[in-house]
């Protein structure tokens, strides 16, 4: 078996924008879980987690040991021993955390953009250890997301007007209107790297499925490792990876 660990991005790979876990992905998981590790590595909180995943994955517990769950790029990794257990890194100061807000104030006028109508929840969620900033604001409808900006061009400008402002920190291209903000390191390889760490698993033996691999993308670091990619456009696609899984 070439394969011993499946890594899993989220938003465009397992579910839509924000969208909970289809059941048939779901069976599709609690079936993979049987022969291999899965990992599901993702900017979300741990909060968003056990709604959008875990609580559509009944799997047998036995499965649970598995399967591990790194949140926000992994600065959290959790794992089942009778309940899920995380641990976690020091989140960003508050400090911090306002400079970002702050640089993010009138983004869309300086990015000579058009500012939405309307904005869905906060624009910036605090991630502990990252900042997440959403274009139409965090709880926008999913179909008013995925028309905003289908080629990622709105959110590569963005990117080149606030990166000057912004040293120390990475910025990568997440979910549907997403822009992810972390300290300079901090992206879903260094999420990765403690997965082969913490597993005891090589990176040739794991296999990471994502939406954005691309170049500005969040999946984009994982390509850095070395470790086997496959690039998918969205859950359709993921089911396919898996079933070929199984042969």
């Amino acid at each position: 078996m070439k394969f011993e660990l499946i890594a899993f991005d989220i938003d465009g790979t397992l579910t839509r924008s924000k969208q909970a876990l289809e059941q048939d992905l779901a069976d599709l998981i609690c079936q993979l879980l049987e022969k291999y590790k899965v990992a599901i590595i993702s900017g979300a909180s741990y909060k968003q987690f056990e709604w959008q995943i875990l609580s559509g994955l009944n799997c047998d517990v036995a499965r649970l040991g598995n399967l591990y769950l790194l949140p926000v790029d992994g600065t959290l990794f959790c794992q089942y021993e009778n309940d899920w257990k995380c641990e976690e890194d020091a989140p960003l100061s508050e400090e911090e955390k306002k400079y970002i807000r702050e640089a993010f104030e009138n983004i869309f006028e300086k990015s000579g953009l058009d500012k939405p109508d309307k904005i869905y929840g906060e624009l910036v969620e605090d991630r502990s250890a990252q900042l997440n900033f959403s274009a139409l604001g965090q709880d926008a409808p999913v179909e008013l997301k995925e028309k905003w900006d289908p080629d990622n061009k709105k959110r590569r400008k963005m990117i080149e007007v606030i990166a000057p402002v912004l040293p120390g920190y990475s910025m990568h291209i997440g979910g549907t209107t997403s822009i992810e903000i972390t300290k300079v390191g901090v992206d879903k390889a260094y999420g990765i790297k403690k997965l082969i760490k913490m597993s005891g698993i090589p990176k040739e033996k794991i296999l990471y499925v994502g939406d954005r691999l691309f170049k500005g993308g969040n999946d984009e670091p994982v390509l850095t490792l070395g470790v086997e990619c496959r690039a998918v456009k969205n859950p359709e696609e993921t089911k396919k990876v898996i079933l070929e899984l199984f042969k």
